[in-house]
This record gives structure tokens, C-alpha cells and sequence, in this order.
């Protein structure tokens, strides 16, 4: 299986500093975030906004390959994410994913459906993800 990668850097302190986030495939390059988009409203983006994105592309994508592998048609499932950052005392820390999916699937009653979304939560990979992955850090100085 491939590896993904992507990358960060952060310029000055916290609050006054700026980063940019790129990934491998090149579809996100250098793109601008901030303290004001992190903690505040601001136009550029974020690590929990990116976190939603990904969450609702994985949850979506494994919700339709779990109702397509039970035989039901599947025309589309769309998956929205709210991300919560709170300050909490150990830190700022995500307190909560809320997944908000809508399914056009043939065939299924809603009963089936909420069992599938509900089976969906421990099949998708962010979603296991996120509920503890071993964390590997490679830390270097740059002399």
C-alpha cells in the first residue's frame, strides 16, 4: 500500500507566525494558514478544517463501499464534518467530530441505512485514526 505524504512549515510564534501546508500529489501547495484561521475566523485554512475534509472524503468513500459490498445501489453519500477545537487545561485539544452524511442509496430502508452509518464509524480509516493511532515522530534541528 502506498504511503501518503504531506508537510507543514511554520514561520515565527504563535500568534503573529504563519505556515504552509503541501501535499505529495501536489494538490495542496504552500497553502496559507494562520492563527487568526485556527483560533479566530480568518480566510486561510486549518489543521481541523483539514482534518474535516478528510474524515468526511474517508467516511464517505467507506460508507459507499459498505452499502455497495451489502448489494444496495449507491448514488451518492455526502458527508459533512464539524471539527471542534477547544482550550481545555492540558491545551487546545479536539473535543469533537460530528459527521453529518446524507445517503441517495436504491433499495434500503432507513433502518438498514442508520445500521450501515453506524458500521461506517469503526470501518473508516480516519475514523479509526482518530481514536488512537500509534504516533511516530522523527524530530531533527536544522543546524
Amino acid at each position: 500500500m502506498p504511503i501518503r505524504k504531506a508537510n507543514a512549515e511554520w514561520k515565527g510564534n504563535l500568534v503573529q507566525g504563519t505556515g504552509t501546508i503541501s501535499t505529495e500529489s501536489g494538490v495542496l501547495k504552500n497553502i496559507a494558514y494562520n492563527f487568526v484561521s485556527r483560533f479566530e475566523t480568518g480566510t486561510e485554512t486549518n489543521p481541523e478544517e483539514l482534518i474535516g475534509a478528510a474524515h468526511s472524503a474517508c467516511y464517505s468513500m467507506a460508507f459507499a463501499n459498505n452499502l455497495a459490498k451489502a448489494g444496495f445501489t449507491v448514488n451518492s453519500i455526502k458527508t459533512d464534518a464539524k471539527v471542534y477545537i477547544e482550550k481545555l487545561e492540558a491545551g487546545f485539544t479536539i473535543t469533537k467530530i460530528e459527521l453529518d452524511t446524507v445517503g441517495d442509496v436504491q433499495g434500503i430502508d432507513e433502518n438498514k441505512f442508520l445500521e450501515f452509518a453506524e458500521q461506517t464509524k469503526t470501518t473508516c480509516p480516519v475514523s479509526r485514526a482518530i481514536t488512537g493511532p500509534a504516533l511516530i515522530l522523527k524530530a531533527s534541528l536544522k543546524k
